[in-house]
């Protein structure tokens, strides 16, 4: 992932400027974030962001950058701040990353605990809880939704009820070969993806038992679009319940809350948790 650039929407597509034009304004500025720790690691954090009102449920926020330590939970501030002002509690979290104690399990196990640190909190009910992430967060995000699949997390008390993937590198061994962030999956992974990776990689895991929804811009030239539309065509011919909508724009228009493109992704939210 580069340097982060301005997110600019150029052209959106007509049904995304139907949904500008009907953009719900903010009843709320809702509370100022706490950072709330879930291990003794400096990475072991989240930023809680509550409603003023009534909570529609938890928004995980899953940061990207190609799951490297120089990307960090900032990128997922202003989602939070949205949320929370659309009635959402937000979990932006942080966890370890490559170059800072993180890769296989350490960014996985981090993950994990961060949503069950969620249990724990008061006045946090868990009943709604979706997972938001951006490139490789939307990666942990889908991945989060079936990890209580697997041994190291069958443990897991506070399950994921959708998972909206934003640009999303769902498809490690895809990734791997397509070199995508010049070897990050061989380093999240520590070797090259394959067939024996499951436990890590959503594409392997389908069909998930919870929705999943992708959104995905057309010019993404960092994560190709295909990550996302070759996973929903899998899922749907597996029998999941899976989408995607492909919007004008590049890999960080589905992270820009004053584009068209957010606009809608509160709509599915509001979907996912069945508003």
């Amino acid at each position: 992932m580069p340097t982060r650039r301005s997110v600019v929407l150029a052209a959106a597509a007509l049904p995304l400027v139907a949904c500008a034009q009907q953009r719900p304004e903010p009843s709320t500025e809702g509370s100022k974030p706490m950072r709330i720790p879930y291990g003794d690691d400096p990475s072991q954090f989240a930023e809680l962001t509550r409603p003023s009102g009534e909570s529609k449920g938890v928004v995980v926020v899953i940061h990207g950058g190609f799951w490297k330590a120089e990307y960090d939970l900032e990128l997922g501030r202003p989602l939070a701040r949205s949320l929370a002002e659309q009635g959402w509690t937000a979990w932006n979290i942080e966890y370890r990353r490559v170059g800072a104690g993180g890769g296989t399990p350490a960014t996985f196990d981090d993950v994990h605990a961060a949503i069950e640190r969620l249990g724990a909190l008061d006045d946090v009910d868990t009943s709604t809880v979706l997972t938001l992430g951006h490139s490789a967060g939307g990666h942990l995000a889908v991945w989060a939704a079936g990890r209580h699949r697997y041994a190291t997390w069958r443990t897991a008390t506070v399950r994921v009820s959708g998972a909206l993937s934003q640009a999303g590198v769902l498809d490690l061994v895809t990734a791997n070969r397509d070199d995508l962030g010049s070897g990050a999956v061989a380093a999240l992974l520590g070797h090259p993806a394959t067939g024996e990776d499951e436990a890590y990689d959503p594409r392997q895991q389908l069909p998930l038992e919870v929705p999943v929804r992708c959104v995905h811009g057309r010019a993404d030239d960092i994560v190709p679009p295909s990550q996302s539309t070759d996973y929903v065509a899998a899922a749907t011919s597996g029998g999941a319940d899976a989408a995607v909508e492909l919007v004008d724009g590049d890999h960080f228009v589905v992270i820009d809350p004053e584009s068209p493109a957010w606009t809608r992704q509160l709509e599915m939210l509001d979907e996912l948790a069945g508003r």
